[in-house]
């Protein structure tokens, strides 16, 4: 038996960051994850989704170059290449954990763990083997989550025909059709992806409005843009009359009571995620879960049960990789006892959704304010009045602030448009520091630049716009 301070099962974003700031912290880890450290971000999710991405971007520019006076001889999209360097890309960040943990002498155990007591980790090695760690300290449960198929509704995942962001990241070419069920983030994203090395898209979406949980002039605008490159959305749709075959899946829609029938080579279904908690023992040792079947956790990351903690997807929404990196941090130096820990701060963990035109929001969306009846102001710029889009021919979207009419505070914030995953986080700034939309305008913003339309929003709110 190898004892350690800490033990962390699953070695993804949360897991990974909480493990390296442990080691920073004088603590001895231990991580144990089965596949390739970096968990399903790094190897299925977020980098090469995002590696695939910029593939579609050039693949769209390279369509508009003859407008900037670059004009090219026959282009050829291969989504086989694309998706060769996204895998590649890839295992290129997960090679890079591997240093940082060899680097701050983390321990990585390859295999399966299971919590055999309240200090102690089973686990099970590729070779069959098993091996007993003590934790001295804590076990940290950062699993992570897997994609879900939609048996409900017929579309059970059969790696084939009914794919999941999984296998979609793996296909050898593009698809002449599909249909993507779910128009969240990562459906939204496939999409794009798609739609640029020449898919039929369709998405079909059970919400009013593509990113349902974005504002709802984010969706509108989204929807303008994916209709411009020839994708079909249906919103408000339900599906049903599921047809699995060999080849192809034939299924219908109904939408407010009007039935359409549809086929497609392949449906990636985008709708949702469960926790990684299976198997991994907490059952037995009696720890408590959310109603939404999520570990229930306080603000130092603990669970019901003393010396287990748990950060991440498995501890609940929003399942994001940057609020379980920072879960982890949040449990390493309260497990410290570091002093002055500063909590979470759930209310204000940027969203952002990079198919193209980009989507990143913070705080609250309209939809929010007047259901809960709180006072706003609304500040608004497009792009197509920015400088700085104008001149790389990425007009789309706009910079919309909410704030409140009093005092000013930055209620939410919510930008479509390029690079609006990068600009957002001058706002997350601001939230944190509780900076008002006069401060935030007081800082001078170079020029040309996208940023210039967070301040004229914000201008926008003060009622002294500038340049619109």
């Amino acid at each position: 038996m190898s004892s350690y301070d800490v033990i962390f099962i699953g070695g993804g974003p949360a897991g990974y960051v909480g493990a390296i700031r442990c080691a920073q912290l004088g603590m001895s880890v231990a991580v144990v994850e089965r596949e390739g450290l970096g968990g399903t971000c790094v190897l299925w999710g977020c980098i090469p989704a995002k590696a695939l991405l910029e593939s579609a971007s050039i693949a769209e520019k390279v369509k508009k170059g003859a407008e900037f006076g670059v004009t090219a001889g026959d282009v050829k999209l291969d989504y086989g290449v694309a998706m060769k360097r996204s895998r590649g890309v890839s295992n290129q960040n997960s090679k890079g954990v591997e240093f940082l943990f060899k680097k701050n002498k983390i321990t990585w155990i390859k295999g399966t763990a299971r919590i055999s007591a309240k200090n102690s980790v089973t686990v099970k090695t590729d070779d069959g083997k098993e091996e007993k760690h003590d934790a001295r300290k804590a076990i940290c449960i950062s699993t992570g989550s897997r994609v879900k198929g939609l048996p409900q509704a017929g579309l059970e995942l059969n790696k084939t025909t009914v794919l999941s962001s999984d296998e979609a990241l793996t296909l050898e070419k593009a698809p002449r059709t599909m249909a993507i069920v779910g128009a969240g983030a990562v459906g939204c994203e496939f999409a794009d992806v798609f739609a640029a090395f020449g898919t039929q898209v369709t998405i079909v979406e059970v919400a009013k409005q593509l990113l349902p949980l974005e504002d709802d002039d984010v969706g509108v605008e989204l929807a303008k843009a994916f209709k411009k490159r020839g994708i079909t959305m249906l919103t408000s749709a339900k599906i049903g009359d599921v047809k699995v075959g060999k080849t192809s899946v034939k299924f219908s829609v109904d939408i407010a009571g009007k039935k359409q029938d549809i086929e497609v080579e392949k449906v990636l279904v985008a709708a949702g995620r469960a926790p990684n908690i299976d198997e991994i023992g907490i059952k037995e040792l009696g720890v408590a879960m959310t109603e939404r079947g999520f570990i229930k956790i306080n603000e130092r990351m603990e669970t019901s049960v003393k010396g287990i903690y748990a950060i991440g997807d498995v501890a609940g929404p929003p399942m994001l990789a940057h609020k379980g990196e920072r879960e982890g941090i949040v449990f390493a130096e309260y497990l410290a006892g570091q002093p002055h820990v500063h909590n979470v701060n759930y209310g204000n963990i940027p969203n952002a959704t990079y198919c193209h035109p980009e989507v990143a929001s913070i705080g609250m969306t309209e939809r929010e304010l007047k259901e809960k009846k709180i006072p706003y102001k609304i500040g608004r710029f497009p792009f197509s009045a920015n400088g700085r889009a104008r001149t790389s021919g990425e007009t789309d979207g706009f910079v919309k602030i909410l704030s409140d009419p009093k005092y000013g505070e930055i209620l939410g914030a919510h930008i479509i448009g390029a690079h609006a995953t990068e600009i957002i986080h001058e706002l997350a700034v601001a939230r944190e520091n509780e900076f008002t939309v006069e401060e935030v305008e007081l800082a001078i913003h170079a020029h040309p630049t996208l940023s210039e339309a967070i301040a004229e929003a914000t201008l926008d709110t003060l009622g002294k716009m500038i340049n619109f």
